[in-house]
């Protein structure tokens, strides 16, 4: 590698009066004089100073924002205010132009939505820096959590012939000449031509294949990619994002909602110990647009709160039957002011109604159970029907300060007839998951999972309002730039 040191340990340093060499971007470039340079491995920037009488005016003139530098000097003490060094610069070398007429990226405040139209510029911002440092924190996190507890990471596929959610919402995957699409007599589309010879699309969950691998390992773990082809312009949806699915043999919900809990606290935790900096810097950006709101639009808690908040409290645990009867009693529902009035149970609960349980009501991350089968997925275990004759199955969904449903699992449906059964009801064919049902067949056990969608993740923890600005170039409708 270029030898070169980091800013980041730069700005650390107590060692002075020593030479160095620095490379990176410049920021700003004021008086001719002073570099704002920033290399990216901090939201930081270093202070080159520049002996503008002793250096060639061309060579100053093409110092300009975005331009990529390399500078060798003496690192001293600093003279100015809000910085402890600067590099007094003996060299200097541009490594790489920046036309300042041209580029996007100018030193004044950028609107979110701007920075989105030009996503491969995006990660050059303080913003930006401190979001996806975040993001791979997180990431890591989640790794190092399920490692220490010995769970196995698996690869599911990402091309499938099946749905895992039974919710038909999916990309195809082809390689047929969509100007002359073998037909079948009956007129429907052959894919005995296609390349797998049969219809596939982008995988929607990796949990059915995650639950083969449980059977065998005990306790896996996936971490990956996954795809909805929503026609969803929200806030909190994407059509490419990445999720966390563990599933363990020989678990009900209990162990699943403590696994949960778990997990989330760890990495929590771990970032508030690993990325203060940043998190400090998000917490301070959200206080300032926070002042933009009226007072009823404005969180209670500021970001560093809502993390310690969800560290310093056991999730409260409860089942929807006792959810809804809370909801239908509430004000908000009382004065129509959900916009998704509660009248009965079965009732699929919307953002506002989990909010309003985690925020309102509790004061604490809620953790859901035992909804109405009729809501819920095929796979999940049926409970025996309740007093009144209604039937639940042994699902979860963990619901968070500020974004709602951040977790959603269950304990799985391990008994053969009892899957067979809901399949049929469902109209899901047999035949096609015929593997899926042989873990049935032979040493079925109970098991649970759980997925954890990252983004959503990553966007409650930075404190970010838009999921599109917690990953790197988002794909939703209508746009699948760079």
């Amino acid at each position: 590698m270029i030898k070169r040191e980091k800013i980041q340990r730069l700005l650390e340093t107590t060692e002075f009066d020593k030479e160095v060499t620095v490379m990176g971007w410049v920021r700003t470039f004021r008086n001719n004089q002073f570099i704002a340079l920033n290399d990216g491995s901090c939201m930081g920037n270093i202070q080159i100073v520049v002996d503008f009488n002793n250096t060639d005016e061309n060579l100053l003139k093409r110092i300009t924002t975005g331009a990529a530098i390399s500078v060798t000097g003496t690192i001293v003490e600093s003279l100015g205010k809000g910085q402890r060094v600067d590099i007094k610069a003996a060299t200097i070398k541009i490594l790489g132009d920046s036309d300042p007429e041209k580029f996007p990226l100018q030193p004044k405040k950028h609107s979110l939505e701007f920075l989105r139209e030009i996503a491969h510029l995006r990660f050059r911002t303080n913003t930006f820096n401190a979001v996806f440092k975040v993001r791979h924190a997180l990431a890591f996190a989640i790794h190092q959590f399920y490692n220490e507890r010995g769970f196995v990471y698996m690869h599911t596929p990402i091309i499938t012939a099946s749905d895992a959610e039974g919710a038909g919402e999916m990309f195809k995957v082809t390689t047929l000449d969509f100007d002359n699409v073998p037909r079948t007599p009956e007129g429907k589309v052959d894919y005995s031509e296609d390349f797998f010879a049969r219809s596939s699309n982008l995988t929607v969950s990796g949990q059915l294949e995650g639950e083969l691998a449980a059977m065998a390992f005990g306790q896996i773990y996936t971490f990956g990619p996954t795809f909805r082809a929503e026609n969803s312009n929200t806030t909190r949806h994407l059509a490419e994002f990445w999720m966390i699915e563990p599933e363990v043999a020989f678990a009900d919900l209990e162990d699943n909602m403590q696994l949960a809990e778990d997990m989330l606290k760890y990495v929590i935790h771990y970032a508030l110990e690993n990325c203060i900096d940043e998190l400090e810097f998000l917490n301070g950006r959200l206080l300032e647009e926070e002042k933009s709101k009226p007072q009823i639009e404005r969180s209670e808690l500021s970001l560093l709160d809502k993390l310690n908040f969800c560290l310093n409290n056991d999730f409260e645990r409860l089942t929807y039957t006792k959810a809804i009867a809370i909801l239908k009693s509430s004000k908000p529902n009382q004065k129509k002011q959900f916009k998704y009035i509660i009248d009965e149970w079965g009732a699929d609960l919307q953002s506002e109604h989990e909010r309003f349980l985690v925020e309102k009501h509790f004061k604490k991350p809620v953790i859901l159970t035992d909804y109405p089968a009729d809501i819920k997925s095929f796979y999940m275990r049926q409970n025996e029907p309740d007093a009144q004759g209604r039937n639940t199955v042994a699902a979860m969904d963990i619901l968070f300060p500020g974004i709602g449903e951040i977790i959603g699992g269950s304990q799985r449906e391990e008994r053969l007839d009892r899957l067979t059964n809901r399949m049929e009801q469902l109209d899901i064919p047999q035949d096609e998951l015929w593997w899926y049902l042989d873990t049935r067949k032979f040493g079925s056990a109970p098991h649970a999972g759980f997925g954890l969608g990252f983004e959503r993740l990553v966007l409650f923890v930075t404190g970010m309002t838009n999921i599109r600005d917690v990953i790197a170039f988002p794909r939703f409708p209508k746009n699948a730039e760079f």
